[in-house]
């Protein structure tokens, strides 16, 4: 309790204010070996920067720092530090929300920005404002699928990543839409067509894809976009790794593409918070989730911005609002505004060649699992060792090594998803390919 600047009879005011007479009871509700009964394991008598300074040392322990080749779904990528520096200025930091257009021409300008370069990377004709992140966006773009075609199906690869998948049965499962999944080629690791073509009917409104999909395999979304149209549903293209975008082609013959901005600017960070994105063709604009930023022009005739469209529960009828939960990551988009800015168009078409080259580096040598093209993580079997041997011996080099695919996949048990970015060194390839020897 020393650090803690109230005295004992501030705290028994305070109990009593809440009708309770001790500490004991304030925690009555936690389960019993949740709540430590004695005072915390550290020396008596430290000061205040001696326990941070403490608690440095304990971190120094885990395994912060370590090179990762860890992928699924969250990415380790150099991050400029102009990123930190634009995005922790008072007027970014502090703003809530552009309603006032008056007032916030300079974040309308940034998401204006934001999502000319997501058209441009995508090849869609608009984007929002961002979502919450890339899970939230595949639900989000489902149900956009669906008020477009009145239809109310929803096809989905086991290929797309498992969690962002469980997103979406838990929207659909309280708006009573069936989900059906369709399987992956076991040679290539890229979505089954004759599956797909098996399970797609009338009734279906969209069918959703991820490439490079959770095992990094590069789809055929060319043909996967032929089979849904013949039956009038639409294709949902989505990612998870946005750096595959500098090299990739864009997915123009999707009609929604959603995908995760991670790798632009954002440590993995425990898993958030992160930003989606969502883009669609000019079309379908109406049915678009979220907010749009559009140009216009002052009294003065100066170039100005707006919010040109809000189709969410706050601005209109709640009958005719498009979602009433979405909103957009401010300022992680801000983040990615600014890299996609700093790299531009050649740096980041660089940034997805060293990806691409140091994952297959990686991948020389070793035996990958699937035979489809992959960006910059794939599938290889552990062989004679499990996948958890594997990765104690990498952690025991301090390298933090793949993904156990046992976890999500049954039939994928002793295979691992690696991962390799621009920023693997050559002599952690080296010891992780030395790992499965």
């Amino acid at each position: 309790m020393r650090y803690l600047p109230k005295s004992d009879s501030e705290r028994r005011e305070m109990l009593a204010a809440i009708g309770i007479d001790s500490i004991e009871q304030l925690y009555s509700h936690l389960p019993e070996q949740a709540v430590l009964h004695r005072p915390l394991a550290i020396e008596p008598g430290k000061s205040e920067y001696e326990i941070v300074d403490y608690f440095k040392k304990m971190g120094e322990r885990c395994a912060t720092g370590y090179p990762s080749f860890l992928g699924a779904g969250s990415y380790t990528h150099f991050r400029p530090v102009m990123c930190d520096v634009v995005a922790s200025r008072g007027e970014f930091l502090t703003s809530y929300t552009p309603y006032q257009a008056e007032m916030a021409q300079g974040t309308l300008t940034t998401i204006f920005e934001f999502q000319t370069m997501l058209c441009q990377l995508t090849g869609m004709d608009v984007a929002n404002a961002s979502m919450y992140d890339g899970s939230t966006g595949i639900p989000e773009a489902a149900m956009m699928a669906m008020r477009i075609t009145g239809r109310h199906k929803v096809l989905v690869s086991r290929a797309v990543h498992p969690e962002y998948r469980q997103v979406l049965l838990t929207y659909a499962k309280y708006q009573g839409v069936p989900v059906v999944e369709f399987g992956y080629e076991t040679a290539t690791g890229q979505a089954d067509l004759a599956d797909l073509e098996a399970k797609l009917d009338n009734a279906t409104a969209c069918v959703i894809i991820q490439s490079p999909n959770f095992f990094g395999c590069i789809e055929k979304w060319k043909d996967i976009a032929a089979v849904t149209h013949s039956k009038g549903a639409l294709l949902v293209y989505s990612f998870a790794e946005a750096a595959s975008l500098g090299i990739l082609e864009p997915p123009r013959d999707a009609d929604i593409v959603v995908g995760e901005l991670q790798s632009f600017a954002h440590p993995p960070s425990y898993g958030g918070p992160y930003s989606g994105i969502i883009a669609t063709k000019e079309k379908f604009v109406r049915q678009i989730p979220g907010r749009l930023v559009g140009e216009t022009k002052d009294a003065d005739g100066r170039r100005a911005f707006c919010l040109t469209l809000s189709t969410r529960e706050q601005h209109i009828r709640r009958e005719k609002a498009t979602s009433n939960i979405c909103t957009n990551q401010a300022l992680i988009a801000l983040m990615g505004t600014v890299f996609m800015s700093i790299y531009g168009k050649e740096g980041l078409r660089e940034l997805a060649q060293q990806n691409l080259s140091k994952a297959h580096y990686l991948a020389k040598g070793l035996k990958p699992r699937f035979s489809a093209p992959f960006f910059n993580e794939f599938v290889v079997a552990a062989g004679d060792k499990s996948a958890a041997d594997v990765n104690a011996a990498l952690l025991e080099k301090k390298i933090i090594g793949g993904l156990d695919l046992g976890r999500f996949y049954p039939e994928l048990a002793g295979c691992m998803l690696l991962c390799a970015t621009e920023v693997s060194r050559r002599e952690h390839m080296d010891a992780v390919k030395q790992a499965f020897v």
